[in-house]
């Protein structure tokens, strides 16, 4: 699975960018800034990474079904977790 981190802890500003920073294009390990957020690309995660991550009190869980996306808050940082199929060119 591919990992993207969206550093904010507010919600409202990460839904508000969610579908732009789904829909951009990043290189492995490459960071970018939308409307002051910082959003990098943090390579691939093991599947045990996200199993270990929901067990830890203070993250939350959120699944967008219909893509396969798992999405976990903590702290000051979200991460989206996207499977390697999401990247297929049609």
């Amino acid at each position: 699975m591919k990992c993207i981190s969206v550093y904010t802890k507010n919600f409202e500003v990460f839904s508000d960018l969610y579908e732009k920073i789904i829909d951009m294009e990043l290189a492995e390990n490459e960071e970018k800034e939308i409307e002051g957020v910082t959003i990098s690309e943090s390579g691939e995660v093991p599947d045990n990474y996200i199993a270990r991550m929901k067990q830890k009190p203070g993250v939350v869980v959120m699944k967008v079904r219909d893509r396969d996306i798992t999405i976990l808050q903590h702290g000051e940082v979200f991460e989206i977790f996207i499977p390697e199929k999401e990247f297929v060119v049609h």
